[in-house]
């Protein structure tokens, strides 16, 4: 099931040209590993609560949220209380875009008393999968709510998704987009399975907008380029990614499998991939 599919469901050349190492190569992990909950869907549905101690247990520190927790029944001040409970934070959550043109302002209210940092639209709707005038009103749409967002002292981001990068009269929507939005107003997350599988390179993208991006999706594909898989499976370089963001300590990395046999046993193997990086 599509990522945003399952938003409405339940509510509201994988290294291309490289460029020289920014730093020198040094030891150094990610302090705080997180894990999108899209990658526990189904769990999640079951038993949040139960759900998230098992994330916590695995060893995982913060998560991103699929909005809103009150899909599964819970209000924002219950997920605070539960994310305190078991020792988690949730800098930021996954969101349908309408909401930027609906009742933003309780939105924004919510992200603050969970404690959140970033409010991110995974995918737009499917108007924009032929149209670049769409991509453009939604961008537009962005600037807005992504000003008041500001306001509230929460940032509004876009994440990519493999049909980002499909032209559009000769366009790739994705660039127009980025270039469209306002980087005060509006930031940006970085998912390097969907943006490989979808026939970009992460490696460059990076590159290029470099100051936008401020929190990632760390994924995993297969080598023909068709789907994620477990970390460390496939052929993407996460060591040297990693190695290649600027501050990486302070932007929030989130691990997510979209479709894995056993959820938390992927869950598992995946963190102690990322936990076992030097970089």
């Amino acid at each position: 099931m599509k990522r945003r599919t399952f938003l409405h469901a339940v509510g509201t050349s994988v290294v291309g040209a490289h460029f020289a190492p920014l730093r020198p190569w040094a030891t150094a992990k990610l302090d705080r590993i997180g894990l999108e909950l899209y990658s526990v869907r189904a769990a999640m549905r079951q038993n949040p609560e139960r759900t998230l101690a098992a994330v916590r247990a695995i060893g995982y520190t913060d998560v991103e949220l699929l909005w809103s927790f009150d899909n599964f029944g819970r209000s924002a001040k219950q997920v605070r209380d539960t994310l305190r409970t078991e020792g988690l934070r949730a800098p930021s959550a996954h969101i349908a875009p309408e909401l930027l043109l609906g009742d933003w302002n309780r939105a924004l209210d919510d992200a603050k008393l969970i404690g959140q940092q970033y409010l991110i639209v995974p995918s737009l709707p499917a108007e924009t999968q032929q149209s670049l005038d769409a991509w453009r009103k939604w961008a537009d749409h962005f600037n807005t709510a992504g000003a008041a967002a500001r306001k509230a002292g929460i940032w509004l981001a876009f994440h990519n998704e493999p049909d980002h990068f499909k032209t559009i009269d000769g366009q790739v929507p994705y660039d127009l987009f980025v270039q469209r939005t306002d980087p005060a107003a509006v930031r940006l997350q970085l998912d390097t399975g969907n943006m490989t599988v979808g026939g970009a390179d992460p490696f460059a993208y990076l590159a290029k907008y470099r100051t936008r991006y401020t929190t990632f999706h760390l994924k995993d594909v297969v080598a023909d380029r068709t789907h994620d898989t477990e970390l460390g499976a496939g052929v993407f370089d996460l060591h040297k990614f990693l190695h290649e963001v600027t501050d990486i300590g302070s932007k929030p990395c989130f691990v997510e499998q979209e479709g894995p046999a056993d959820e938390l046993a992927a869950a598992k193997q995946n963190w102690a991939h990322v936990k076992s990086l030097n970089f």
